[in-house]
């Protein structure tokens, strides 16, 4: 018996963000449609190096794999000229349970499947027209959200970016401006950066909120992406509580990680205050936004599904294309 082992470096050559996005919008629809099982998310803290360690999977109903993805993030590496996340997804045959593959992604498909999960909620919830983006935060899956946001609409209007350290902000702003030939600026605060803005997507680790409700303007949608275990937080409780449509990847998560699970905690909204899941949204099963007007919010936490999807499409095409490595078992 053989694993195949995919390297980072094959697997960067599988899958584009287009591709990705379809990928993760149907698991999010067959989640809705309970054609996918998943177990909670793991998560281990290891605070003394401020580091942490997430364990998602799932199986997609007739699916030929199970995964099983393992995700860190080290937020004390940069400094040692080290990447703060890394990772790997491993397959299991869904028949017999063997290993069946090992994608040495190094945490590119979490990222890539992240930005992707944020492009999709962005092209169901936010309005057609984006004069103003706004991004809190300047790392990788600033990046990446920025990349999938570009996808689904176009990016003529005007970027905002900000975050603690304005040499990363900066950095962030040429490397956009280069990549995707959009119009990307440095804010020196928050507020400032939200101002007549249209949508805003929060990346940070932050462990307390960044984004006031007061500051917001009616119309906005908000992908909250960075808090994805019970401490993490980026929107003060009231975001949510001044939202008139409140939508989860997986709302069963969402209260225990995330943004809603602040909210409900403090007492400003109740579980029944969220519309639905997102995969609710994309098979029509709840309506999203009907007025310009209306502030949205999508709590994205990350769900075992987007992981399974994507880790499959590179499966799939990294067999067709011939690539990757046997590795010997018995």
């Amino acid at each position: 018996m053989s694993i195949l082992v995919l390297t980072e470096q094959e697997i960067r050559q599988t899958v584009s963000m287009p591709e990705a996005m379809k990928a993760i919008e149907e698991a999010f629809a067959a989640l809705a449609r309970g054609e996918a099982r998943l177990p909670d998310v793991i998560g281990l803290e290891v605070p003394e190096v401020n580091g942490e360690i997430h364990v998602k999977g799932a199986h997609m109903q007739g699916a030929p794999y199970a995964i099983f993805k393992v995700a860190t993030g080290f937020w004390e590496n940069p400094a040692q000229g080290l990447p703060p996340g890394s990772g790997l997804m491993m397959a299991f045959d869904a028949t017999t349970g063997f290993p069946a593959a090992l994608l040495l992604d190094n945490g590119f498909l979490t990222d890539l499947r992240t930005g992707a999960a944020g492009g999709v909620a962005a092209n169901w919830l936010a309005n057609p027209v984006l004069d103003k983006v706004t991004i809190i935060g300047s790392g990788i899956q600033a990046r990446y959200q920025l990349r999938a946001l570009a996808v689904v609409r176009e990016l003529a209007g005007r970027i905002a970016v900000w975050n603690r350290n304005r040499e990363h902000a900066e950095a962030y702003a040429r490397e956009m401006v280069a990549e995707l030939e959009v119009d990307v600026t440095v804010a020196p605060d928050i507020e400032a950066a939200l101002r007549n803005t249209d949508l805003v997507i929060t990346t940070t680790p932050s462990r307390e909120p960044l984004v006031q409700a007061g500051w917001l303007p009616h119309g906005v949608h908000i992908n909250a992406v960075g808090s994805d275990a019970p401490d993490k937080q980026e929107l003060d409780v009231n975001v949510l509580a001044r939202a008139d449509i409140i939508i989860a990847d997986r709302l069963s998560q969402c209260l225990r990680l995330g943004e809603i699970h602040h909210a409900v905690e403090a007492g400003v909204i109740s579980a029944d205050d969220v519309a639905g899941e997102l995969g609710d949204l994309i098979i029509g099963q709840v309506p999203g936004r009907t007025d310009e007007t209306q502030i949205t919010v999508c709590d994205l936490t990350g769900v075992g599904v987007q992981d399974a999807a994507i880790a499959s499409l590179v499966l799939e095409k990294a067999k067709a294309m011939g690539l990757g490595s046997p590795l010997e078992t018995t």
